[in-house]
């Protein structure tokens, strides 16, 4: 009977730690530098980067990181959530007014803060 894959390690704001199963399963045997990407090229390497981001922590990972660039991630991440989702096309129109107006904000202040 073989163990169950660990769950994948999700990051938090603050760091924190993986368990020793995660390390084993998600950790690359050999780390390599392969066409400027750190990992091993045949393993699929998500759970490895969730868990550095998990022992690095978000809001150190944000600091390190242009505004802008998480701006744009949550931006398009919602914004493809949007287009799956259940919902009467005049709700996601609304949410997507509202979306546009929420990045708006947080470019406003990103830009205001980066000067």
């Amino acid at each position: 009977m073989t163990n169950p894959q660990p769950l994948l390690p999700q990051p938090e704001l603050e760091r924190a730690g993986i368990t020793f199963e995660q390390y084993e399963e998600f950790t690359p045997e050999k780390l390599e530098l392969w066409d400027g990407y750190l990992g091993y090229s045949s393993q699929n390497q998500l759970g490895f980067h969730l868990a550095i981001l998990r022992n690095m922590g978000l809001l150190t990972a944000i600091r390190h990181t242009e505004l802008s660039l998480w701006i744009e991630a949550l931006n398009r991440h919602i914004r493809e959530k949007l287009q799956i989702v259940d919902a009467p096309p005049e709700v996601i129109e609304i949410m997507l007014d509202r979306l546009n107006q929420a990045v708006s904000d947080l470019t406003a202040v990103a830009e205001y803060l980066e000067e």
